[in-house]
């Protein structure tokens, strides 16, 4: 049957004709009249394309981006350097057009991607199996606590405050829908209340979540935590920034069940906010109870090579009352991204990258401190973000800044009230000496 696109009056004419109708608007003959919209749309007149090319950039000019602005703002989402050959690899159309496949085995270029980051991920975290992958750092966590729920035959979650508060609110709209009861413990001095977190712990209890670093940048310390956790027959979930893990000890050596995290600083762009990619991980008791897919590597008949959906427990594929989570999309593309920057980097390359952010924090941390009336907040190792007290409101100082192409730190009050005047400074490796003493020196002069 060949398509046919009607181009002139008559031919849209002819299809109303053949169809029983007078008019367009006949179509619509079941809207309310009072919906309707009885004049043209407030539109400009067409442009020709070079007209119309100059147009749309002198509108991107009012986007502050990282591309014009030196950026020190992070709270979840970092401004790290991304190699060139990212782009290249991932640009290919074979990968940038292809999405979740539905006879699966065909496409096995898309699998093996799949297979590698998950790989990856297993690496970096020290758990038995990863899945690729889920929406976000936020889905990620809150996915974990409704499969702890699940694992456990219990209805309570206990979360640190010091988790980011986004994937806090995330977890809390899990919740409402699943008959869930999530309970925050406090912190003291940037890290967790062991004191909080074990009075608050019970037998009923399902999971513990703490985020390490957590939303201050600080390295909590979770030796012994896990041991506590399962003591009361609980699951231990752990969220973390996977850059980090290049330098620390990953989440297995402490007892975690289920590692989950946001892999954006992997090879990711900011995207204005998205698309990121949420990772997942857990033992090799838990891996069947793991939402979204795992690709998994066999043989075919001929003894080659080949990979395989092994698990594939999302509502799309099986009946819906049977599925572990109701996430219908793959983040594909972007756990690709993710699979293909931790191949370029390396083991030495994402240790490099570690330690370029702790290094350039703790001193962007001292140099702002030398400022007066600046002070330290929280006295506890850090990452790549820190908290100053800069003893008036953020927002103000982050206005001040933008004057002088720097985008500035988080206003932490606006989701810990009791940190009125905090501000939440990331540095990654891609700030350089100059562009830190250019934030000490104008911050002094602004305050």
């Amino acid at each position: 049957m060949s398509r046919y696109i009607p181009n002139t009056h008559a031919d849209v004419q002819k299809m109303l004709d053949k169809i029983g109708v007078s008019s367009i608007e006949d179509l619509f003959i079941d809207i309310p009249k009072e919906v309707f919209l009885d004049r043209d749309l407030d539109l400009p007149e067409p442009m020709w394309e070079m007209e119309l090319q100059s147009h749309m950039e002198e509108l991107s000019k009012k986007n502050e981006t990282v591309k014009r602005n030196i950026c020190f703002l992070g709270a979840g989402a970092y401004d790290h350097y991304i190699p060139s050959v990212v782009g290249h690899i991932v640009g290919r159309s074979e990968f940038y057009t292809s999405y979740t496949p539905y006879q699966p085995e065909v496409s096995q270029g898309t699998l093996q991607a799949m297979f590698e980051y998950q790989t990856m991920i297993c690496q970096l975290t020290g758990m038995y199996a990863a899945n690729a992958s889920v929406y976000d750092g936020a889905t990620a966590l809150a996915e974990a606590a409704k499969m702890a729920c699940s694992v456990k035959s219990k209805q309570e979650v206990l979360i640190s405050r010091a988790v980011h508060p986004h994937s806090r609110e995330v977890l809390r709209t899990y919740a409402r829908c699943n008959g869930i009861d999530v309970v925050e413990f406090d912190y003291e001095d940037g890290r967790i209340s062991i004191d909080d977190l074990e009075a608050k712990l019970s037998n009923d209890t399902a999971a513990v979540i703490i985020q390490t670093p957590n939303f201050f940048g600080i390295l909590e310390n979770l030796d012994g935590i896990g041991e506590l956790v399962h003591g009361h027959d609980a699951l231990f979930i752990v969220s973390v920034d996977p850059i980090s893990l290049s330098l620390i000890k990953p989440p297995s050596e402490y007892g975690a069940d289920i590692v989950v995290g946001e892999g954006q600083s992997l090879g990711n762009p900011l995207n204005f906010g998205g698309p990121y990619v949420g990772f997942f991980a857990t033992t090799k008791k838990l891996t069947r109870r793991m939402p979204g897919r795992i690709v998994g590597e066999t043989v075919d008949a001929d003894g080659k090579r080949g990979y395989v959906l092994t698990l594939q427990t999302r509502e799309q594929h099986i009946r819906r009352e049977k599925a572990t989570s109701n996430i219908c999309s793959n983040q594909s593309l972007n756990a690709l991204i993710a699979a293909v920057y931790m191949s370029v980097m390396g083991r030495e390359g994402l240790k490099e990258v570690g330690n370029l952010c702790v290094q350039k924090a703790y001193y962007a941390y001292d140099r702002l401190l030398e400022i007066d009336g600046l002070k330290a907040v929280f006295d506890a190792p850090f990452f790549k973000e820190f908290v100053i007290d800069i003893g008036k409101p953020a927002h103000e100082l982050n206005r001040a800044l933008l004057d002088y192409d720097i985008i500035g730190g988080y206003d932490i009050s606006r989701d810990y009230p009791e940190l009125e005047g905090s501000w939440l400074v990331a540095v990654t490796e891609k700030r350089t000496k100059r562009e830190i003493d250019m934030l000490a020196e104008k911050v002094g002069e602004l305050l």
